[in-house]
């Protein structure tokens, strides 16, 4: 599977959880992601990022919380929870308060809000889970060569470093010390940066090794047209993905998001001509890319679709309060995102241990 597809698919889930706060449509959205995963993540390192990414979206929706209780909220509500003491402040902080009362209106929209940037969270953490970044590095433009070098390293850091953990928490606790506490996160720390520093070592050795960082010349001309094309083209990628996200823009988001893909496209493919490299057995795109890269782009159009024709289905008031509802066609569209859980290549098994020898059999 070309990993490419992998980060489309996860994108247009994440572009879904963009358009509703319901948390019945979000709690399905992340449902579909985690059984994808489940189905088709394998054995590396970065595949085992997806519950690190599952318990920041925790942390995310328990700030957004915290925050609502210290600062109050600007959700009017008639619900009186229970009431903090306030911070008396100054003149020039008018608007601005800390305690007072906390209503369940205010509450309940902060853990809406909180709940949706956990979803899009988890729908990238899915992605990052599923998608193999050094294929990733491998399939992209030879003009975005340099700054993919950085991103796949950072984003190998973090599966990386929470397998080391995970390790040295088992070592640990197989020769009894304790897991838990400050002393133990001190001494499990330093062998994990020390990891991460040899990694970094190894990795710029084989980069120096492969010659990275040879460029060839090109006109001047071309340069200046490369630039042009690449800034327009992502300020209008930037442009257009506001208006797909934003309510109001959903009219002009499509054709400038359009415009500024063709023109970034057409930069980078001007660009790449001062890389000098080849790619062995590069990743094809075939017909299973296609189809899980279609069924987040399906998902993300659907979503868009009903929150123009019923919006108040997907976006939940919490004055006055009521239980939020599933929508049924939004709920059946987000089951698309399923579909590569049934096209997508299964991972190949991990190898077997090897049997225990026979014991030798007694001479008679």
């Amino acid at each position: 599977m070309h990993p490419g597809a992998w980060w489309l698919w996860a994108l247009g889930l994440a572009t879904a959880a963009s358009r509703t706060n319901n948390p019945l449509l979000l709690g399905l959205l992340v449902g579909v992601a985690g059984y994808v995963v489940a189905a088709r993540k394998t054995d590396a390192p970065w595949a085992r990022s997806y519950t690190a990414f599952i318990k920041i979206g925790l942390f995310v929706v328990g700030i957004r919380l915290a925050f609502n209780l210290v600062l109050g909220s600007p959700i009017p509500g008639s619900h009186t929870l229970f009431t903090l003491p306030e911070l008396p402040l100054p003149d020039w902080a008018k608007g601005i308060r800390v305690g007072g009362l906390v209503t369940a209106e205010g509450m309940l929209f902060a853990l809406y809000d909180g709940v949706r940037l956990a979803t899009l969270l988890i729908c990238v953490g899915a992605a990052n889970a599923l998608a193999n970044p050094a294929r990733l590095l491998k399939s992209l433009p030879g003009a975005l060569y340099e700054a993919g070098v950085a991103v796949v390293v950072a984003m190998t850091f973090a599966p990386n470093m929470v397998a080391d953990v995970v390790r040295l928490r088992t070592a640990r606790r197989l020769r009894g010390r304790p897991t838990g506490g400050i002393r133990a996160i001190a001494q499990i720390g330093l062998p994990v940066l020390e990891g991460a520093l040899e990694r970094s070592v190894a990795v710029a050795a084989s980069m120096d090794a492969r010659g990275y960082g040879r460029t060839a010349e090109v006109p001047a001309p071309v340069r200046h047209l490369t630039t042009v094309l690449t800034l327009g083209g992502l300020l209008g990628v930037c442009a257009g993905t506001y208006g797909l996200l934003a309510s109001e823009g959903a009219g002009y988001g499509i054709p400038v998001l359009a415009a500024g893909m063709a023109a970034s496209l057409a930069g980078l493919r001007l660009g790449g001509r001062r890389q000098i490299r080849t790619r062995y057995r590069p990743d094809r795109w075939d017909t299973r890319s296609w189809l899980v890269a279609g069924s987040g782009a399906a998902v993300a159009a659907l979503m868009i679709r009903a929150g123009a024709h019923a919006p108040d289905a997907l976006t939940l008031g919490v004055v006055p309060l009521t239980a939020p509802a599933l929508p049924l066609w939004p709920a059946l569209s987000l089951l698309v995102g399923l579909l590569p859980a049934f096209v997508a290549p299964v991972p190949p098994a991990p190898p077997a241990p090897p049997a225990p020898p026979a014991p030798p059999k007694e001479s008679v």
